[in-house]
């Protein structure tokens, strides 16, 4: 999703820093956009770096001393593509402005030429915001269907005390999650997601993996995440990099992974077992490598730790467990017997023999399965959007409980 931040001139202009944080850990894509005034309390450089892309400062940029055609029609183009409009901070000057139709900056003529929603954080002087021709223009706004969320109360940079201060960064970005349709249901959960492979080594050179390559359990860390939850991230090696605001492990062996899931497991409400752990490692592991010439016929395999049967005996009523079953045959009759010996309450089974499913592809084909025999086969969809699937159902266990 794509949202515009307006920054007009106040001294809570260098909030808008950290919004444009906040928005982008929730994955949208921010467009800054800076009045004249704004650039007096913080720069455009630092909101281009935080956003990743160019700040809009003027409505006619100039290209080699002439004004640019292009960038005189680029409120048109931002205009419809934009999901929702912020102006945070918004000073009582621009507000009135675009109450009254005003279009005399990039900003305020946006705002004429966009149908996206409107939210609008005021920061300003006590008596500017008391003052009836402020508080008209707001009427008018709300009347137009613009969301405005009051100033808190408080200490005030002029030295006065009373209402005036912007909203804090937490309120404008959940009142633009509401308005977007950005669920933070985990708000209150704390997530367990394991990802990637496992690895027993042999000697000091090879090892009995698979091929996971821990792109679905990301895409669980990073989906919870956005909704909220306070999220957990043990991977076996994966070339990825962690998502953001998430605790992360690594590891290498099933062990090192069961132990780092066990320090996590009590104080955990969802557990998400999306790693490819490997089901055998050597009897034996050399400490050197063995050498081509010396040879051996056989590998002697024992199996590995049963982390999710461990799970199943140590977790609470209130956990909601959730496993992989990535099968080549009799996918969905294996899937559903490993719900049942696990005790887990759904199961994600994908047939990894499948085109755009299974292994090392951005993509998955899965059917969630639920104890009480109830398939949900999902189409081919990214393993993010597989994620948010999985994460409904989980969503919806969590209020079961509750209830």
């Amino acid at each position: 999703m794509r949202v515009a931040l307006g920054v007009t001139g106040g001294i809570a202009a260098y909030k808008a820093a950290e919004l444009v944080r906040v928005l982008q850990d929730k994955g949208l894509e921010v467009q800054v956009i800076m009045t004249r005034s704004a650039r007096r309390f913080v720069t455009a450089l630092t909101l281009a770096s935080l956003s990743g892309r160019k700040v809009i400062t003027d409505m006619f940029a100039t290209s080699g001393g002439e004004p640019n055609v292009e960038s005189a029609i680029e409120h048109i183009a931002v205009a419809q593509n934009i999901d929702a409009l912020v102006v945070a901070p918004a000073t009582a000057n621009t507000i009135a402005k675009i109450a009254r139709g005003i279009a005399d900056d990039f900003l305020t003529t946006l705002c004429l030429a966009t149908r996206a929603p409107l939210i609008i954080a005021p920061a300003m002087n006590v008596n500017m915001w008391e003052n009836p021709a402020t508080q008209e223009n707001l009427d008018i706004l709300r009347g137009r269907g613009a969301t405005i969320l009051d100033p808190d109360e408080g200490y005030l940079a002029c030295g006065m005390t009373g209402p005036g201060r912007l909203a804090s960064v937490e309120t404008i970005a959940r009142a633009l999650f509401v308005t977007l349709g950005i669920r933070e249901d985990l708000r209150d959960e704390k997530v367990l997601v394991t990802a990637g492979r496992t690895e027993e080594p042999l000697d000091a050179v090879r090892y009995l993996s698979n091929r996971s390559s821990g792109k679905m359990g990301y895409a669980l860390a990073e989906a919870s995440r956005r909704r909220g939850a306070r999220v957990s991230l043990v991977s076996g090696p994966a070339s990825l990099e962690p998502p953001q605001g998430v605790h992360f492990e690594r590891v290498r062996t099933t062990e090192e992974m069961a132990e780092a899931v066990f320090r996590h497991l009590d104080e955990s409400s969802v557990v998400l077992m999306a790693a490819a752990v490997a089901d055998f490692r050597p009897a034996e592991s050399q400490n050197g490598k063995i050498k081509k010439r010396d040879g051996f016929s056989t590998i002697e395999v024992e199996p590995t730790r049963d982390i999710l049967a461990e799970i199943a005996r140590r977790r609470r009523p209130s956990q909601v467990v959730v496993g992989f079953a990535a099968e080549a045959e009799r996918v969905l009759e294996n899937a559903s017997q490993k719900l049942r010996e696990k005790g887990l309450d759904l199961i994600v089974a994908n047939d990894v023999t499948r085109e755009g499913a299974g292994f090392e592809v951005d993509t998955n084909i899965v059917t969630l399965i639920f104890p009480d025999g109830r398939e949900i086969p999902l189409e081919k969809m990214s393993k993010l959007d597989v994620a948010k699937r999985v994460l409904d159902q989980v969503v919806e266990m969590k209020s079961r409980v509750r209830r």
